[in-house]
């Protein structure tokens, strides 16, 4: 008898079943199970997930392509520190701005043709020692809006706000530095005289003076994150090299010299973002702030 060519059969009852069969129905079942639970899970979880995220945001896309000014282009109007300014790009890729013709006083912004109104910023910037900069958040064709301190100069100050148009400015500047000997890149960290009067919740949040000297390279490259959110008077909150530098309200910040209605009179609720050089004397010939690896990511609000 050729044993080979039967199958094994398995007796339950009065029912012969092949033991292949049995099996292949057995794995069929369990795979179907398994599918069945996973989706369970899927379901269950990947709402609340979600729900821990305050924002849908957009994909980062980089808005300097290391070659050339596309995508940008100087202030159309001239404003309170000049036409524009000078502004072109190394052969290392690098971005870099200064006065136009050198030393002459004449600045302004390079903005982006894109406007924004909330994203994040992330850059990477190295400012010569002296120049007078800023980056620019919502700001039109004149290069007024609300600026991020890049004054990289004795009694200046990186990373908190400042508003920036004509006829009205206001400074929320809680600190500033100096260089310790002219010729040496350490800096010490001062007081700034218009704070004194300050009562609490100019700032939602801000760092210590300490905080901000341990973290910043005065003749390196370093890193800035800026994020943009609400309406005409936004949230604008700073980090600088991972460090939370500010949390700034305009809707609620406490500053004795800040008038929201007036504000709402010369800012925008969505703008170009802009590298400011700063008019005036003080900018010195040969002396330039440089910036790279410039992307932006727009944001939207959970749908409620």
């Amino acid at each position: 008898m050729d044993f080979a060519r039967k199958p094994v059969r398995k007796e339950f009852g009065r029912i012969p079943l092949p033991f292949e069969m049995f099996t292949q129905r057995v794995n069929s079942d369990m795979s179907k199970f398994v599918i069945w639970f996973c989706s369970i899970v899927a379901i269950t979880v990947c709402p609340v997930a979600a729900q821990d995220t305050r924002s849908k945001s957009g994909d980062w896309i980089s808005i300097f392509n290391g070659q050339d000014l596309t995508g940008w282009h100087k202030q159309k109007l001239r404003g309170q520190h000049g036409t524009g300014g000078n502004w072109d790009v190394t052969k290392h890729g690098v971005l870099f701005g200064e006065q136009d013709p050198p030393g002459s006083g004449n600045g302004g912004l390079l903005l982006t043709d894109q406007v924004f109104s909330e994203f994040e910023l992330e850059l990477s910037l190295r400012p010569d020692w002296g120049p007078d900069s800023g980056v620019f958040v919502r700001t039109g064709e004149r290069g007024g809006g609300w600026q991020v301190y890049v004054d990289h100069h004795d009694n200046g100050n990186v990373g908190h706000i400042r508003l920036e148009t004509k006829p009205y400015s206001v400074p929320f500047r809680p600190f500033g530095f100096s260089r310790i000997d002219p010729q040496r890149p350490p800096l010490k960290m001062i007081d700034d005289v218009r704070t004194r009067n300050w009562p609490r919740g100019v700032y939602e949040q801000t760092c210590s003076r300490e905080e901000w000297l341990a973290v910043w390279n005065p003749d390196d490259w370093n890193q800035m994150r800026i994020r943009v959110t609400g309406g005409q008077l936004p949230v604008i909150e700073v980090w600088v090299n991972d460090l939370a530098v500010c949390r700034f309200d305009a809707a609620k910040t406490k500053h004795p010299q800040f008038d929201r209605d007036r504000a709402r009179e010369v800012v925008l609720e969505a703008g170009s973002i802009g590298f400011q050089v700063h008019g005036g004397k003080n900018w010195e010939a040969g002396k330039r702030v440089f910036w790279k690896d410039v992307r932006v990511r727009t944001l939207q609000q959970d749908d409620q």
